[in-house]
């Protein structure tokens, strides 16, 4: 099977859990068995990543319709790369982290000056002032998330969001664990400032 081949519901019927989750298999092996054109091995791969790079694409761009549409072209580029991949050298994870924050960067440059679309509110909350009062904090921290130069705001995402290690953060922006260090204290001290009195109640836990 040729990488154009893969049917574009196939990551959605994966996501589905439709499709065994063969957990046990090492990146290698599974990227091995892809190469030689195992799709099921490809939709244990979706299966078991799929929400992340979903997640990171969405932080990143702000647009869940892009989200998708990067988080899918990740993944589909992984299938594409199955023959050339060289055991021991990336993490699938990481390696998707990586080209969703690159696919999700080349959008925002694509429609640089655009406004952010916020997301819609919730149109039947069950506490309504609770529901009212969280969606605020959310798109508060979205916006100044959006705020940030690109590295930092990838930085915040991964490391503080999707738990990534320094390493990983490392490896998915091409620099030092020092340099995501800095990346890191300038984002946050960028918006506590910007979200000052938000600031407690949304991340508690991001101190210096």
């Amino acid at each position: 099977m040729q990488p154009d081949e893969v049917e574009p519901d196939r990551v959605r019927k994966a996501r589905s859990g439709s499709i065994p989750d063969d957990s046990i298999a090492g990146d290698d092996a599974l990227m091995a068995r892809v190469a030689g054109g195992d799709a099921r091995a490809f939709e244990t791969i979706v299966n078991r990543e799929l929400d992340r790079a979903l997640a990171v694409a969405r932080r990143v761009v702000g647009n869940d319709a892009e989200a998708e549409d990067v988080a899918q072209e990740a993944l589909l580029r992984l299938w594409g790369r199955a023959a050339k991949w060289r055991p021991g050298q990336a993490r699938i994870r990481t390696w998707l982290y990586r080209v969703s924050v690159n696919l999700s960067i080349d959008r925002l440059r694509q429609r640089k000056g655009e406004l952010v679309a916020e997301p819609p509110e919730g149109s039947q909350p069950a506490d309504q002032q609770q529901s009212i009062e969280q969606q605020e904090l959310g798109r508060s921290m979205d916006r100044a998330l959006q705020a940030l130069p690109d590295r930092q705001r990838i930085a915040l995402v991964l490391f503080h969001y999707e738990g990534a290690s320094m390493a990983e953060v490392a490896e998915v922006l091409e620099t030092s664990a020092d340099a995501v260090e800095s990346l890191l204290a300038r984002g946050r001290r960028t918006l506590k400032k910007r979200l000052a009195p938000q600031w407690r109640a949304m991340l508690p836990d991001m101190t210096e």
